[in-house]
C-alpha cells in the first residue's frame, strides 16, 4: 500500500506569518495558547505585558466546539484531603499495564493539582459540596474520590467555556475557525516551517493557504471516526496524527484504542457519534447486568463495576457472546429522579429525548470506540521527533496512558502538558526570531476518494475493533489497500478527511497486526495473554515510498512500571 506523502491540494492562495500556531481548540490547545500569550511563569511584569509572541489558534469548527466539551465525567487529580499524588500514580500505572512512562505519569500527578487550581482561577466552576469544598467522585480504576466535575456531568463543557472566554479576552491570540489542517511544510533544514490550511469560512482568509511560524502545536484530538460506532464527534478524523506522519514524525502505540464500556446502544445499525453514559454513573453506584439480571462484573476484578475500562469492556463483550445479546444493561434505577436531575442532567436529557427513563428503566449499553491512548510521540515537554513541532492532548502519546487510559486522566493530560509545551516555547522561541526558508517538496502528492469513508469504518469495526486476530487484521489490511487505490483528482474536505482516516487506520492495523499479545485495550483472540517480550512500544513512520513501517522499542526492565501502591494487591 502506498499512502500520500502530502495531500493533493491547490497552491496556497494566501500566506500569513505568526510566531506560534496551535491547531485545536480543546483543553490542550487553548491551555497552550493562553500560557504562551501570557508570558513566562514567575515574571509578574512579563505576564502583565504578555510574552510578545503572536499565537494563532486554528480550529476545525467554531472555537467552542473542541472535543473537550464532550467530556462528561470530570478531571482527575489528587485534590482530596485523603488522596496523594503517589496513589494517583499507582492507579495510573495499573491501568497502563506496564507501558506507562513513569516519569510522564509522575509529571501528570505531581503537577496536576496546581494545574486544576489554576483552571479554577481562570473561571472554571466545578461542583462544590455544601461546605464549599470541591465535590469529588470516583471512576473506574481509581481507589480514591479524585474526579472533579462540573454541572453534574457537563465538566468538559464548563472547562471549554472558561478557556474560550479567557482566549477571547487575551491580547496576542488570533483565531481562525472552520479550518482543516492539511500538511506541515518543512524548512530547508528539515524542521516544521509552515502549515497549510483549508479555511471553510467566508472571510479574508478563504480556501487553501499557508501559515509560516516558528513553532507548531498539534492538539487536534482523536481518531475515533476510523470506526463505525464511536463517541467521538464527526470532526475526529485523525487530521493531526496523519499530518504528523506525512511530515516524518514518529507515531507511537496506535494499536491501543480504548473502547468505552458503556455507550448507549441505539440498535444494531447505528453508526456515527453515539451518546456516552459516563463512567461516573457507575462511580455513583450504578452496576451492569445481563439479560437475566445477573451482576456479571462481580468476581471479574477487585473493583467489580469500577474496574479499568479494558476489563469492563472485555467482560461485557464476553457476556454478550455467551448470551447472544447485542448489548447489556446498566442499572441506575435506585438513584431516583432527584439524583439523576442534579448529578447527571446532560445524560438524563439525552436518555429522555430517546424515550428512556433511567429512573424506571434499565439502560442498554455496549462498548464503542472512545479514546486513542497512542498518538504522536513526544517527550516530557511535548516535543516530537520533528524540530519545531509539538503535540498535546489526544493527538499525542506522552507516555501517560500506556496500554489503557485511566478514566478522567485525559483532560488532566491536556492541561498539564499544554502548560509544559508553552513553557518550552517561551524559553526557546523568543519574540522576533527570524523565520527560516522553506524547502517545499511536492513529490508523493495524492488524495483518496471521499466515498471510501463508510467502507473504511465498517471494515475497521469488523476486523480491527475491540476483538482482533491475525485473520481479521489481515482482512483489514487487504481492504485498506484496495481503498487506498481509489484516488481522486478533485481534492476537497471530504477527500482530505478520507485520506487522513485511511492513513491512521493503516498505521493502526499495522501496529495491531504486529503486537502478538493481549495487553490493555489491545485484545488479540489468538494471543490472549500479555507477553513480557512485548513490553515495549511500537513506533510508526510513513516511509518515503508511502508505506507504514513499525519499529519495536523495548522498555528496559529497570524502567518497567511497578503496579504496587495504596489499595493494590
Amino acid at each position: 500500500m502506498s499512502l500520500p506523502r502530502r495531500l493533493l491540494a491547490p497552491a496556497p492562495g494566501w500566506i500569513v506569518e505568526t510566531d506560534v500556531v496551535v491547531v485545536g481548540s480543546g483543553i490542550a490547545g487553548l491551555t497552550t495558547a493562553l500560557r504562551i500569550a501570557a508570558g513566562p511563569v514567575g515574571s509578574d511584569a512579563g505576564r502583565q505585558a504578555g510574552s510578545g509572541l503572536r499565537v494563532l489558534v486554528v480550529t476545525k469548527d467554531v472555537l467552542a466546539a473542541g472535543s473537550t466539551r464532550w467530556a462528561q465525567g470530570g478531571i482527575a487529580a489528587a485534590l482530596g484531603p485523603d488522596d496523594t499524588a503517589a496513589a494517583h500514580l499507582a492507579d495510573t500505572l495499573v491501568a497502563g499495564v506496564g507501558l506507562c512512562d513513569v516519569e510522564a505519569v509522575r509529571v501528570l500527578v505531581d503537577e496536576g493539582p496546581q494545574a486544576v487550581r489554576e483552571l479554577i482561577e481562570l473561571g472554571t466552576r466545578f461542583d462544590r459540596t455544601s461546605t464549599g469544598e470541591l465535590s469529588l467522585t470516583r471512576e473506574g480504576g481509581h481507589h480514591a474520590d479524585r474526579i472533579a466535575h462540573a454541572g453534574g456531568d457537563a465538566t468538559g463543557a464548563e472547562i471549554e467555556r472558561a478557556l474560550v472566554a479567557a482566549v477571547l479576552a487575551t491580547p496576542g491570540i488570533e483565531v481562525i475557525e472552520h479550518a482543516l489542517v492539511l500538511d506541515l511544510l518543512p524548512t530547508a533544514a528539515g524542521g516544521a516551517g509552515a502549515v497549510t490550511l483549508h479555511v471553510m469560512g467566508e472571510g479574508q482568509l478563504d480556501g487553501v493557504g499557508a501559515v509560516r511560524a516558528r513553532a507548531f502545536v498539534l492538539a487536534t484530538g482523536g481518531i475515533g471516526q476510523v470506526y463505525a460506532a464511536t463517541t467521538n464527534p464527526p470532526v475526529s478524523t485523525g487530521d493531526g496524527v496523519a499530518a504528523a506522519l506525512r511530515a516524518g514524525a514518529v507515531v507511537r502505540d496506535l494499536e491501543f484504542v480504548q473502547f468505552h464500556p458503556t455507550v448507549l446502544w441505539l440498535g444494531g445499525g447505528a453508526a456515527g457519534q453515539q451518546p456516552l453514559v459516563s463512567e461516573a454513573v457507575r462511580g455513583e453506584g450504578a452496576f451492569l447486568v445481563d439479560e437475566a439480571g445477573t451482576r456479571f462484573m462481580r468476581g471479574q476484578h477487585e473493583l467489580a463495576d469500577l474496574a479499568p475500562r479494558d476489563v469492563v469492556a472485555k467482560a461485557i463483550l464476553r457476556r454478550m457472546r455467551e448470551t447472544g445479546a447485542e448489548h447489556v444493561w446498566l442499572d441506575a434505577r435506585h438513584f431516583g429522579a432527584e439524583k439523576w436531575r442534579v448529578r447527571f442532567p446532560t445524560i438524563l436529557a439525552t436518555l429522555t429525548s430517546l424515550g428512556l427513563d433511567p429512573v424506571s428503566q434499565l439502560i442498554p449499553v455496549a462498548p464503542a470506540c472512545h479514546y486513542a491512548s497512542g498518538g504522536i510521540a513526544t517527550d516530557l515537554t511535548g516535543r516530537t521527533s520533528v524540530a519545531g513541532l509539538y503535540a498535546c492532548g489526544e493527538a499525542a502519546c506522552t507516555g501517560v496512558h500506556g496500554a489503557n487510559r485511566l478514566a478522567s486522566n485525559s483532560l488532566l493530560e491536556g492541561l498539564v502538558f499544554g502548560r509544559r509545551i508553552a513553557d518550552d516555547v517561551l524559553s526557546t522561541v523568543p519574540a522576533g526570531t527570524p523565520l527560516v526558508d522553506l524547502g517545499i517538496d511536492v513529490r508523493g502528492m495524492g488524495v483518496a476518494a471521499a466515498g471510501i469513508r463508510h467502507a473504511l469504518q465498517q471494515e475497521m469495526s469488523a476486523d480491527a475493533g475491540v476483538i482482533r486476530d491475525a485473520a481479521g487484521l489481515g482482512r483489514a489490511a487487504g481492504s485498506l489497500q484496495k481503498l487506498a487505490a481509489q484516488r481522486t483528482s478533485d481534492p476537497r474536505t471530504e477527500s482530505w478527511e478520507a485520506t487522513n482516516l485511511l492513513t491512521v487506520a493503516s498505521a493502526l492495523v499495522a501496529a495491531a497486526g504486529r503486537r502478538a499479545e493481549t495487553r490493555g485495550s489491545h485484545w488479540r483472540e489468538d494471543y490472549p495473554e500479555p507477553d513480557e517480550d512485548w513490553c515495549g512500544h511500537l513506533d510508526l513512520r510513513l516511509g518515503p515510498d508511502g508505506t507504514i513501517t513499525t519499529d519495536f522499542v523495548a522498555i528496559p526492565s529497570s524502567a518497567i512500571p511497578t503496579t504496587g501502591g495504596p489499595g493494590h494487591a
